[in-house]
């Protein structure tokens, strides 16, 4: 089986991981890598022995990837994306895919003009406990879904970091790790119909929320709460709990389980959370539907989707009431 030759934009701290998952992938391989610093670019290049350049421009003009993973900060997003559409190669984005509806709607017809393979990077979608979890859920042994719940609460000093800055962030903790929550909700519960968010203290100094508490309502009427923040840690053993009208299942960073209502115990599956083996079948998964073997997990209406509910997040956050997903509409940071 040939491998899919690679490009990775972006050598931070999210490409470090990926370069882990890279080196135990059997079905892709990284032929190059881009980052303004130079220094960074050849660093990362060096493992895999491949070349290593100071812009994305360049790589597209110098090098043959057949797939590109990009890692930059979001507001950079549609330039890349757009950059490596032109030449047909097939775009694997990290999440959040773009800071607004508007541009994300422009690379998602241009990659389905040019023909090209694009999806978001979900990591959580790709773990064998979340992903369990959801044939739980569409077993129906749970009975009808009343409650999601998530939380990624975990203590970070982004005051140095890009994440802060909104003009190429997009945002603060919301778009972050709300982007991961907000896709597992609309994973679980089927797109959802209206968000409400709500700021908590921010830290001086900051320029973009760090504690914010969610709630979404799905088109069939689930509801659903999640806690986001970079200023506290909630040190709790699960991040997704899921509660129907006959039991409930939770999703562990160690270990998961479910009950039924007629059983005394619980029961255990899984093994946590691994982030390098969610990377690497995310890799898989990406090599194989460019092969046309199966299709992306997160395809251009989840990409869509995601950015909508986000969208409508950051709405609610400054008028203070519920908003609707398909109503809102952000502007271009």
């Amino acid at each position: 089986m040939r491998k899919i030759r690679f490009g990775i934009v972006g050598a931070g701290a999210i490409a470090q991981g990926y370069a882990g998952a890279f080196q135990t992938c059997d079905e892709a391989e990284v032929i190059a890598v881009a980052d303004v610093r130079k220094d960074a670019a050849a660093a990362l290049a060096e493992p895999f022995a491949c070349a290593s350049f100071s812009s994305h421009q360049e790589m597209a003009e110098k090098s043959s990837p057949e797939a590109v993973l990009i890692c930059t900060p979001p507001a950079s997003h549609p330039e890349i994306c757009l950059r490596f559409i032109e030449e047909k190669v097939h775009v694997l984005c990290e999440k959040p895919f773009a800071v607004n509806v508007a541009e994300t709607v422009r690379v998602l017809e241009a990659a389905r003009k040019n023909g090209v393979t694009i999806t978001m990077a979900s990591k959580f979608r790709y773990v064998p406990d979340v992903a369990e979890a959801k044939r739980i859920v569409d077993s129906g042994a749970l009975g009808d879904i009343v409650l999601f719940e998530n939380a990624f609460a975990a203590r970070v000093d982004m005051s140095k970091r890009w994440n802060s800055d909104p003009a190429i962030s997009g945002g603060g903790v919301l778009i972050d790790n709300g982007t991961h929550s907000l896709d597992l909700a609309r994973y679980f519960l089927g797109p959802l119909a209206e968000v409400l968010a709500i700021e908590g203290a921010r830290r001086p100094g900051l320029e973009v929320e760090d504690t914010v508490s969610v709630f979404v309502r799905s088109k069939k009427g689930v509801i659903g709460t999640i806690d986001l923040s970079w200023t506290i840690n909630k040190e709790a053993d699960r991040y997704i709990s899921i509660f129907g009208t006959n039991g409930a299942v939770l999703v562990g960073w160690k270990q998961s389980k479910y009950r039924q209502m007629h059983s005394a115990d619980w029961t255990a599956f899984g093994n946590g959370y691994d982030k390098i083996g969610a990377f690497r079948a995310q890799l898989t998964n990406f090599a194989r539907s460019i092969r046309g073997e199966e299709a992306p997990l997160v395809g251009p209406e989840d990409i869509l989707g995601s950015v909508k509910v986000v969208e409508a997040a950051y709405e609610s956050l400054q008028k203070s009431h519920w908003t609707p997903v398909n109503a809102a509409t952000r502007a271009a940071v």
